[in-house]
């Protein structure tokens, strides 16, 4: 039996407001499938959607969902379609979701499938426990079907940051793994010991200042490269020797 998503509320009424920033050049652009009537086109709104679920400014070859892509192209399905399947990919598992725990998850995901933040540590808890429960494809399917997706977003929106409280983009500040995983990975990378103990070591490393040697160039003769040239109409004698006899 599921256990039922449990019951949060939003820290501020505020947050259920609507924006009234005025746009400027920070305002997120708002990727729209009707906008693009090419195929080459479409490019544009599927690097956007690697952009806003993957958070990776470079997307790899092998990372690219293939199939996905020529289906969105195809109009054979949705946006909202696209951005689940992205969501529930291997790749967004190898990038994502093998290097961080259930609450790290539940604040990705909310930002980059709803555009928002978590309410507070009460909505991270409910939303983990939906992933333990039903598993990360059934929380994807949980936020992508949700009301909220469906009146932000709809059926062909790529989703975007909707409420910038903190001015930058969620991608900026929000790296794939969290610094305890970091720490993971550096401890691993240094064995047997770990990164205190690589720290340790690079401070017993002695310094030794190297002491120059000033040198005094003003009694330093300069050797005389001229050629002496002989006046014109002067004889020149040239003695024999054994190298040059006279004939």
């Amino acid at each position: 039996m599921a256990i039922p998503l449990l019951q949060y509320k939003p820290s501020s009424q505020n947050q259920r407001v609507a924006g009234y920033e005025v746009p400027n050049e920070d305002t997120p652009r708002i990727y729209r499938i009707e906008d693009y009537a090419f195929t080459g086109e479409v490019e544009e709104l599927i690097w956007a959607a690697y952009r806003q679920l993957f958070s990776e400014h470079v997307i790899l070859k092998f990372y690219r969902q293939g199939n996905l892509e020529s289906q969105l192209k195809n109009k054979a399905i949705t946006v909202r379609d696209f951005v689940r399947g992205l969501a529930k990919s291997q790749a967004f598992d190898d990038l994502v979701i093998k290097t961080n725990s259930n609450y790290r998850l539940v604040e990705i995901a909310l930002k980059r499938l709803l555009g928002r933040a978590p309410y507070n540590k009460e909505e991270e808890i409910a939303w983990s426990i939906k992933i333990a429960t039903n598993g990360w494809d059934g929380f994807v399917d949980a936020l992508v079907d949700s009301e909220e997706y469906q009146n932000s977003f709809g059926e062909n929106i790529i989703p975007y940051q909707r409420r910038r409280y903190k001015d930058r983009p969620f991608n900026l500040v929000t790296p794939r793994y969290a610094n305890y995983w970091r720490d993971k990975i550096e401890a691993g990378r240094y064995k047997p010991g770990s990164i205190s103990d690589f720290m340790k070591m690079a401070a017993s490393v002695s310094i030794r200042t190297v002491t120059y040697t000033p040198v005094n160039t003003a009694n330093i003769a300069i050797p005389k490269t001229t050629r002496e040239t002989v006046p014109t109409g002067i004889p020149v004698s040239i003695s024999p020797s054994a190298n040059f006899p006279v004939k």
